[in-house]
């Protein structure tokens, strides 16, 4: 098969089995070997070279980033192509502005008929179609790797082949219609960079997610420590809106005394200001 092969253990060198391989060994030698069949693959998914192209790498780059993880998974090669499929059916590239017209399609007729009908299936169902009749994968290892169950992917298998044989009348037979997708994807010629320009790109990434990251915290660090400094420490009532007091009656000067408090002025002044007779009342 074009798009499946054999992988080798990316742990072991293949010219010394007895000594392992480093992991920037193991990493080009995974890349090395799956990189040219995953971007053909892709290319069938999208319909797209470049995104294809861009798909892959930043799977790898993912893959680096996350070695020791993809190293012990029981099937790498399986984790960066689940990886780059999930990369290049993502929603959001509709909204780019380089992949919002069409490529040229394909020279030859009968490749640009199939690439119609591939294109023209859902992207889930395009994907499970991809994955059976081209890659090679069962079924189970299908649903598991779209993330549906054995009985939906049968289903999402049966109505993409209806829906290619209905485009495409000779690839009803899926021994044709494999053998049409390997010819369709090894007519497009397409490369991907080389792996010590994935790996210097994806440290790249990482050192810039891990500053942007320390200079968040700092960041969030700062207006904490800024609002305790500032924060009052005490709760203050606010203070209402001024408003007009009506009913008040207005300030007067004092008048000239009359004859009685006159009277009363005297008699206070000319008592004595302490002592008992201050405390009991005269009697009258």
């Amino acid at each position: 098969m074009l798009f499946r092969r054999e992988v080798r253990p990316v742990t072991q060198s293949p010219a010394r089995t007895d000594e392992a391989l480093t992991p920037t060994q193991a990493f080009d030698a995974l890349y090395a070997f799956c990189a040219p069949a995953l971007v053909r693959q892709t290319y069938l998914l999208t319909g797209r070279r470049e995104l294809a192209r861009e798909a892959v790498e930043q799977a790898f780059q993912l893959a680096w980033q996350n070695w020791p993880q993809v190293a012990r998974d029981r099937d790498p090669a399986g984790w960066v192509r689940a990886v780059a499929h999930e990369c290049a059916l993502s929603p959001w590239h509709r909204f780019r502005l380089r992949y919002r017209h069409p490529e040229p399609p394909p020279a030859d007729a009968a490749d640009r008929a199939l690439l119609d009908a591939l294109l023209a299936l859902p992207p889930t169902y395009r994907r499970t179609l991809l994955l059976y009749d081209g890659v090679g994968l069962d079924l189970p290892e299908t649903a598991a790797e779209t993330e549906a169950s054995t009985p939906a992917a049968a289903g999402r298998l049966t109505q993409a082949r209806r829906a290619v044989a209905a485009g495409v009348p000779e690839l009803a037979d899926p021994a044709a219609l494999h053998r049409r997708l390997t010819e369709l994807a090894s007519a497009e010629r397409m490369h991907a960079a080389q792996p010590p320009t994935v790996r210097t790109y994806a440290e790249r990434r990482t050192r810039f997610w891990t500053r942007s990251a320390l200079a968040f915290t700092a960041a969030i660090i700062a207006a904490t420590t800024l609002t305790l400094r500032t924060a009052p420490t005490h709760y203050e009532a606010p203070v209402g809106p001024a408003q007009a007091i009506s009913g008040v009656p207005a300030k007067v000067g004092m008048g000239p005394l009359s004859a009685g408090e006159r009277a009363l002025r005297t008699k206070l002044r000319t008592q004595p200001a302490s002592g008992p007779e201050r405390l009991v009342p005269a009697a009258r």
